[in-house]
């Protein structure tokens, strides 16, 4: 009679143990969760002031691409100043000629001249068409600057929300663990924390789930599905370590 009391309360502490390490991981799930979107936010905001230092890097390296057009425009219109004296001298010099000679080296020099004055004004154009399209280029940027700067502006509103609302609520849930890891011996509480910085979504304790584990998904013979629905000792998945439990327990319906 004595044995099966003692046997009665073990099979009692042993699911009392189950569900106290689900309400734990419940808790430390939820911290996970808040965590998560937390976390996920200032990334967002790092990226977008990363863009907007980009984009502003952008645009002043394409300004500087248009003042240096702009000089050498300047500098092609200088030249074109300059072959036009040149022609106009040359053709005062054409009425004093004085033999074939100095006529022909003069025509050449005219005509060089003129070939410089067509090969500035080309680059002129090449320029002006560069200075243009560099220009839509800045105005697209620009465009692209100030929606991305209204979009950190709403991002670090959001955030700042996020922070102010879930702080509040992560402490409160932190408490409730806390208070839920002394209901749980040392070396089981150990083993479970252990178990689950393992595990990669960070769960410790899983249900089973249609014959499997809720964490590996790999198979469960029928023998050990039987061991865990009795809750009489504490089974761990030997595939990936976690600790395995009844779906009833987590509330699941199988």
């Amino acid at each position: 009679m004595a044995t099966k009391k003692a046997k009665a309360e073990q099979e009692v502490s042993v699911e009392d143990k189950l569900k106290s390490l689900f309400k734990l991981q419940s808790y430390l799930s939820e911290i996970d969760r808040i965590k998560t979107l937390r976390g996920e936010l200032p990334l967002e905001v790092a990226d977008l002031d990363d863009e907007i230092a980009g984009l502003g890097t952008r645009i002043n390296n394409f300004q500087l691409e248009v003042k240096q057009l702009e000089e050498n425009t300047k500098l092609q219109k200088g030249k074109i100043e300059t072959s036009k004296a040149k022609i106009e001298k040359y053709n005062k010099q054409l009425d004093n000629v004085r033999n074939s000679k100095e006529y022909d080296h003069l025509s050449k020099e005219i005509e060089f001249e003129t070939l410089e004055i067509a090969l500035s004004e080309k680059h002129i154009r090449e320029f002006e068409q560069e200075i243009n399209s560099i220009k839509e280029q800045i105005k697209e940027a620009n465009e692209l600057l100030k929606e991305k700067t209204a979009d950190l502006e709403h991002k670090k509103k959001e955030l700042d929300d996020i922070v102010s609302e879930t702080k509040a609520k992560e402490e409160k849930i932190r408490e409730k663990a806390k208070k839920t890891e002394t209901t749980i011996e040392p070396r089981l509480l150990t083993a479970f924390k252990r178990i689950r910085k393992n595990a990669r979504n960070g769960l410790g304790v899983v249900p089973i789930q249609r014959g499997a584990c809720g964490g590996c998904f790999n198979k469960i013979p029928p023998q050990k599905q039987m061991d865990i629905k009795l809750r009489k000792k504490i089974i761990v998945c030997e595939y990936c370590g976690r600790i395995m439990i009844d779906p009833d327990i987590a509330g699941i319906s199988e």
